[in-house]
């Protein structure tokens, strides 16, 4: 995520491509991508959250971010090196339009892999190909072409997929299984409105216990407090954004006022939402 773009989240450029060095000045914010990106780690190490998960990038890493995701890197190495590929949200969903929902939901949530060295050519390829058409401004058919890679790159991200992980481990197993996968891409779609487990539970045809149950047996924790986290996530990337007030905070996430806002986010995280964005805001 470089500084001279400024980031990934918001991307002012049909695409972009090219090699990450330096990590320090994006480090440890909260950063909801806009569009997508394909990250590939050349050298060193960075920890990073994704979606509430933690990862460790070592070297041969490829991170795979959908339109939607939030990151946030913990730390890094001084000689960590990365060649990624960003892309927008509308080119993601022209190049990939004829893929199965199943596998993206797969990827949401398994974004992190190591690739065997022997297998990093394809990646390393469409990554130079990518940052070549970048620089290429002249190119009448620049846009067209980031297009077609960025669906070449998706196709060997399919197929690494299903030769790294167990096919039912990508297309759902048990029963519960697949309602809990539906539940969070659910969740990832809607928390920003809907914070109460009976909607979810409607759109999944399920009682609310039941989902509960599948969610404490898969989890630990209740639907509930799933949902309630993907919430908070949300209103802390936006509380780091200098451009929004905490009230248009709750108006663009649905809640009644900026009061209710402020007890529903104390209540979780135990300071307010004002202490919070002058800790940690941009």
């Amino acid at each position: 995520m470089e500084q001279r773009n400024s980031n990934l989240a918001v991307l002012r450029e049909p695409f972009i491509a090219g090699i990450d060095e330096e990590l320090a000045p994006v480090m440890h914010y909260l950063w909801k991508l806009e569009g997508g990106a394909i990250y590939f780690c050349r050298k060193g190490w960075a920890h990073v959250t994704i979606d509430l998960k933690d990862y460790e990038v070592v070297e041969n890493t490829q991170l795979v971010l959908l339109p939607g995701t939030i990151i946030r890197i913990n730390g890094s190495s001084s000689d960590f090196t990365a060649s990624f590929f960003g892309f927008p949200k509308e080119m993601f969903i022209e190049a990939c339009m004829r893929f199965e929902p199943i596998f993206f939901r797969f990827i949401k949530e398994h974004p992190c892999y190591v690739l065997p060295e022997e297998n990093t050519g394809a990646i390393n390829g469409l990554i130079s190909a990518a940052t070549a058409i970048y620089k290429d401004r002249e190119n009448r058919f620049r846009n067209q072409i980031a297009k077609n890679h960025l669906q070449s790159f998706m196709l060997d991200i399919y197929d690494k997929c299903y030769r790294y992980f167990d096919a039912q481990e990508i297309e759902g197993g048990s029963r519960q299984d697949e309602i809990f996968k539906n539940f969070i891409a659910l969740v990832h779609a809607n928390c920003t409105s809907q914070r109460e487990v009976t909607f979810y539970a409607d759109k999944l045809c399920i009682s609310t216990k039941y989902l509960t149950g599948i969610c404490k047996s898969v989890t630990g924790d209740s639907a509930k407090k799933i949902i309630d986290d993907f919430t908070i996530l949300e209103i802390k990337v936006l509380l780091q954004s200098a451009e929004l007030t905490i009230q248009e905070i709750a108006d663009r996430l649905s809640f009644p006022d900026q009061s209710y806002l402020g007890r529903y986010f104390k209540r979780h995280e135990g300071i307010s939402p004002k202490e919070y964005q002058s800790k940690y805001s941009m």
